[in-house]
């Protein structure tokens, strides 16, 4: 049965907005990001979500238990500039409804 979460992502100027993700339409956070417009276009997803730019990556603010990252993830954030210990790489991280409260914060840009 199909369910949407609520996600609460802080954009690159700091501000907080909670928005509705569906859990059927194998999006990712990236996807989410971009279809609400929370950054400018162009400078998130520029590689299309194929873990090759690091233009999505975010902070994960909450104690969300999060799918382990992959080989690809692991050598973009080696890469990345402002990586922290709590990065990601929005377009790895698909919404399923065990991220519901989610709390991340978008990188700066490169």
């Amino acid at each position: 049965m199909a369910q949407d979460i609520t996600l609460f992502i802080t954009d690159r100027e700091g501000k907080t907005h909670q928005v509705v993700a569906p859990t059927d339409m194998n999006m990712n956070l990236m996807e989410v990001v971009r279809a609400y417009e929370l950054a400018p276009e162009g400078t998130i997803g520029v590689c299309g979500g194929m873990a090759m730019c690091a233009s999505c990556q975010s902070y994960v603010e909450s104690d969300h238990l999060l799918p382990v990252q992959s080989a690809d993830e692991l050598a973009m954030l080696a890469e990345a500039f402002h990586v922290k210990e709590n990065s990601r790489l929005g377009c790895q991280l698909f919404i399923t409804p065990d991220l519901h409260g989610l709390k991340v914060t978008l990188a700066p840009e490169s």
